[in-house]
C-alpha cells in the first residue's frame, strides 16, 4: 500500500526507500553566462512575417519581419540551451547551443516545411552570415547573395503558379484552392493576368443541377458532367462539334 507524499515507501523484499516530496521542488537550473560575441543574423527577403518556434530550447520564439529584394528584413540571434536532467541530486545540467546552429535549424525547418521547396535551387528567400550585421552592412557586403536567393525565391514562385494554374483548372475555377502565397508569388513575378488572382469573395460556386459538383454558375457547362444549365443566358447558343 502506497505510503502519503514525503513518508517512507516500504519496496518489496522490506528495503525501506526514501522519498523527499521537496526533493524536485530543491531542482536548480544554473546558467553560465552567455559569450557576447556570439551572434548570428538571418536575412530575409520572403514576403510574409515568420514566426519560429523551438519548444526545447530557451530562448525558442524567433520572429523575423516581412522582407523585400530592395530593403531586407533582419534577425540577430544568440545562443540558446537545452537542460540535460542527469542526476536528481544535482542541478539541471544547460547545454549551450551556438548562435550559428540556431539560426541554421530556424532557416532550414522554415523552408522545409514549404511546399515546393526543394532547399538548393527553389526555396523562399532566407539565409544567415555569422556575426551581428545591420540591414546596410548585408546590402553592401552580400550583394550576391542577396541576388542568388532572390533567384531561388523566384524559381520557387513559378512552382507555386504553375501549381495554381494545375489547382485552377482541376478545381473548376474554385478560388479556395489557391493559397495566399500563390497569389503573392504570382503579383511578385508580375502575372497579373491570372483569372485566380481576383477577390475570391466575387465568386460563389453552386452545386450542378444533374451531378451535384459545385461549379462556376458564370459558365453554361459543367466541367465534371459537361451538362448544360438550362437557366443561364447563353445555354441556348452553346454548340458542340458533330
Amino acid at each position: 500500500m502506497a505510503s502519503e507524499v514525503g513518508n517512507p515507501v516500504i519496496a518489496p523484499g522490506g528495503n525501506q526507500l526514501e522519498f523527499n516530496s521537496t526533493s524536485i521542488s530543491k531542482r536548480r537550473y544554473i546558467r553560465s553566462p552567455k559569450n557576447p560575441l556570439d551572434k548570428s543574423t538571418i536575412v530575409s527577403i520572403f514576403p510574409s512575417p515568420i514566426d519560429e518556434v523551438k519548444w526545447t530550447i530557451e530562448p525558442g520564439k524567433f520572429h523575423i519581419d516581412p522582407g523585400t529584394f530592395e530593403n531586407p528584413s533582419i534577425l540577430v540571434v544568440g545562443s540558446s540551451s537545452w537542460w540535460a536532467d542527469t542526476d536528481i541530486e544535482r542541478p539541471v545540467l544547460e547545454i549551450p547551443t551556438g548562435s550559428i546552429q540556431i539560426a541554421e535549424s530556424i532557416v532550414k525547418d522554415f523552408c522545409n516545411g514549404m511546399y515546393g521547396c526543394n532547399m538548393s535551387d527553389a526555396m523562399p528567400g532566407l539565409f544567415f552570415v555569422l556575426g551581428e550585421k545591420t540591414v546596410s552592412e548585408i546590402k553592401l557586403s552580400y550583394r550576391n547573395k542577396l541576388d542568388e536567393v532572390k533567384d531561388k525565391q523566384n524559381k520557387w514562385y513559378q512552382i507555386l503558379v504553375q501549381q495554381a494554374d494545375a489547382l485552377w483548372a482541376r478545381s473548376n475555377n474554385n478560388p479556395l484552392v489557391i493559397w495566399d502565397l500563390m497569389r503573392i508569388a504570382a503579383r511578385s513575378l508580375g502575372l497579373h493576368d491570372k483569372s485566380w488572382l481576383k477577390d475570391f469573395h466575387l465568386i460563389q460556386l453552386v452545386p450542378c443541377k444533374f451531378c451535384g459538383t459545385m461549379r462556376n454558375p458564370n459558365f453554361p457547362i459543367c466541367q465534371t458532367c459537361k451538362a448544360i444549365d438550362p437557366d443561364h443566358p447563353l445555354s441556348k447558343e452553346v454548340k458542340f462539334a458533330i
